[in-house]
């Protein structure tokens, strides 16, 4: 029942792409290498595990991002629609460090 309802949200996602014989999903690709260790930090602050694809190639020679389709965010198929969740939620600053908090502290996200 749970791989029938994941189908049906991939479905709707189409940019979410499975990655060939591996039980992990493409949730994200970042051309700038940083942007992408942001996001996977994220996750796993998040609890989710996240790993990433590509990242040294791309920091050896930045020309070649738009050639491999940028750096990818791996997660596990149990953990896509949170990770989707949680990427939205820093996408739209969420995660953000509140300017006016002492030093160290963080803001939680909404």
């Amino acid at each position: 029942m749970h791989t029938l309802f994941l189908n049906d949200w991939l479905a709707a996602h189409p940019d979410i792409e499975a990655v060939p014989e591996r039980d992990l999903y493409v949730v994200a690709r970042y051309m700038i290498p940083v942007d992408a260790t942001l996001a996977q930090g994220c996750l796993e602050a998040s609890g989710i595990p996240a790993m990433l694809a590509d990242a040294h190639l791309m920091q050896t020679d930045l020309l070649l991002a738009p050639a491999l389709g940028g750096v990818r965010l791996l997660v596990p198929a149990e953990h896509v629609q949170t990770a989707h969740e949680v990427l939205l939620a820093l996408a739209r600053g969420d995660f953000a460090l509140d300017e006016d908090a002492p030093d160290g502290e963080w803001r939680t996200p909404v």
